[in-house]
């Protein structure tokens, strides 16, 4: 890593305590340098305290609890903010559930480090050299067609829209106005992505392999998938309108 570089990887929990231990063990093996957020929403199964307990004797380990589940997207924007109000450089996102793996963690830091003019890296299921491993194929075939419709309504040349596999720069995360953003669930990748790209942002896909969890349940569900279509729907057709009107 570059020396000064701080680097944070945010990861929401709810109900994730089988998977903290092992899924920490294999991102230090990787990344050694870098620190961890766990942002836990008052898990019942003990996440939250299992994860300040491990940062009592790991200064990388750190824990902010939550009242209450309230979705992904909010849990996300308040780790980023308490990543910028502390200074990190690079600001990251990965799945607790082991979906995401540290190798391919490696790869994509390591193209944030040595691509300064990339504000975004993205870990791309369907980019060449990216899959999917285990997963339903009902579950593939919502998460192909989700990005496509995303990708062709919103005019964005990026492959894997809604991708939680991210390594942003901090200044331009401190650009979008956080305090804006809306979307909540399967969307908030989608919703991301456009504001990096209306502002200006290089954004790059890095090949990775998506394994389906082995411990823990999904969260997804049919009102997350309905949110998402609704809401890029929305924003389609006001780009369309701002085109017309121009």
């Amino acid at each position: 890593m570059s020396e000064g570089t701080r680097t944070l990887i945010v990861m929401p929990t709810y109900n994730e305590v089988a998977n903290l231990k092992p899924t920490l063990s294999g991102i230090f093996a990787y990344a050694p340098e870098v620190e961890v957020l766990v942002v836990d929403d008052n898990s019942p199964d003990g996440t939250g305290r299992l994860a300040a307990f491990m940062g009592q004797g790991d200064h990388r380990i750190h824990v902010l609890h939550r009242e209450a589940k309230n979705g992904l997207g909010p849990a996300y924007l308040a780790g980023f903010q308490w990543a910028l109000e502390r200074g990190y450089d690079l600001i990251c996102e990965m799945d607790m559930d082991g979906s995401h793996r540290p190798e391919d963690f490696r790869r994509m830091l390591d193209v944030a480090i040595t691509n300064p003019e990339v504000d975004l890296v993205i870990g791309s299921r369907r980019v060449p050299g990216g899959h999917t491993v285990n997963w339903p194929w009902i579950r593939d075939a919502i998460s192909r067609g989700g990005s496509w419709y995303a990708r062709t309504m919103l005019g964005l040349p990026i492959h894997d829209m809604t991708a939680g596999f991210r390594i942003y720069r901090a200044p331009m995360l401190a650009r979008l106005g956080l305090d804006r953003v809306e979307a909540n669930g399967y969307v908030f990748q989608v919703d991301m992505t456009r504001r990096v790209a209306a502002a200006g942002g290089v954004i790059r896909e890095v090949p990775i392999v998506f394994v389906e969890r082995v411990r823990g349940n999904s969260k997804m569900s049919s009102r997350i998938v309905v949110e998402a279509m609704a809401m890029v729907t929305k924003w389609g057709l006001e780009r369309l309108s701002r085109r017309h009107a121009s």
